[in-house]
């Protein structure tokens, strides 16, 4: 019998895409003996200031300045040179290895796109290799046995800066936490959100019920809390869903405290309700019963969820795999 031989990175390719928005990004083909393995960037839109660093061209002729052409070009040539050969079961070395490439903090000089399109890719791969689903490969790589299926959040009303309204927080989510597998809570997500544009148009008209980034114009969260409440309602999974909010105070309220008005609401999670250099206030967080998720306050900097778990700054986090 011929003795199977273990699969290594053959080639890599980049190329630029467009992605959702209309936006330059950066997408990776990986090869081994198992086959190609694609994997495209995701963009947090703004990223953070002490977030790893997108590298783009630069030239307003050009996509705006947006294209990625440089960070294409750090794969295809440096990066590449670099992983080839490699085992793709090995995740830890083969991002170290890209790591050790750009000697920047932020990664500016390769472009935390390029590394991060890689990195998805070759985790693909290596999941293909052990022949284990890619979450499975993931917790074996995390040192995790005992697997838990996440509740998916559903933006449903958003405002801030980035929306049409005026809303001063971020954004109005829904968790069905009362779903039994991941396709009901699918289902009921949907369902709500569908209610919720029925209960804006009843009481704005057809022309206000955009959801999700284009929002509604109307400047109270109590006001948006209570659309998300009746639509809820109108499913029927009273009990099932419940509320989260994404304050992003940095945006609005630098220095002062955003208390939810969480006695009327089934409010379980809230997101950034200080300024993101507020450590001290965000720190007495800790101790409510409520998620407070810390996302402009971490940024995805190892540096800064260091200091949030030894000061035990928040109770959770929000992890971008995004640049």
């Amino acid at each position: 019998m011929r003795k199977a031989v273990p699969s290594v990175i053959t080639k890599i390719k980049a190329r630029q895409i467009l992605d959702s928005r209309g936006i330059p990004t950066v997408e990776v083909d990986l090869f081994t003996h198992k086959g190609m393995f694609r994997a495209s960037v995701p963009s947090g839109d703004p990223s953070g200031m002490y977030e790893a660093l997108e590298l783009r061209d630069g030239d307003k002729g050009t996509y705006l300045g947006n294209s990625v052409n440089r960070a294409v070009k750090n794969i295809n040539e440096r990066i590449s040179e670099a992983l080839v050969g490699m085992d793709p079961i090995l995740q830890s070395q083969i991002d170290q290895a890209m790591i050790d490439l750009d000697k920047t903090e932020k990664k500016g000089e390769l472009g935390a796109n390029a590394i991060l399109a890689v990195s998805i890719a070759a985790c693909k791969a290596g999941a293909a290799e052990k022949e284990v689903p890619l979450y499975k490969h993931i917790a074996d790589l995390a040192g995790k046995t005992n697997l838990t299926l996440p509740v998916p959040a559903f933006t449903v009303i958003s405002g801030g800066k980035h929306a049409g309204n005026n809303l001063a927080i971020q954004d109005i989510m829904i968790l069905p936490i009362g779903a039994s597998s991941f396709g009901e809570a699918l289902q009921m997500g949907s369902e709500t959100y569908h209610h919720l544009k029925a209960v804006i148009a009843e009481k704005y008209g057809a022309h206000g019920c955009n959801v999700g980034e284009d929002g509604v114009t109307f400047g109270s969260i109590r006001e948006g809390l209570d659309l998300v409440k009746e639509a809820i309602n109108r499913t029927g999974y009273n009990e099932k869903i419940k509320i989260a909010i994404d304050v992003a105070a940095t945006d609005f309220c630098k220095g002062e405290e955003f208390l939810p008005p969480n006695s009327q609401y089934p409010i379980v999670s809230i997101e950034d309700p200080f300024d993101k250099e507020d450590w001290e206030h965000t720190k007495s967080t800790a101790r409510v019963t409520l998620q407070v998720v810390g996302d402009d306050l971490l940024m995805s900097n190892p540096k800064r969820i260091e200091r949030a778990i030894l000061d035990s700054t928040c109770n959770a986090l929000l992890l971008k795999v995004s640049v």
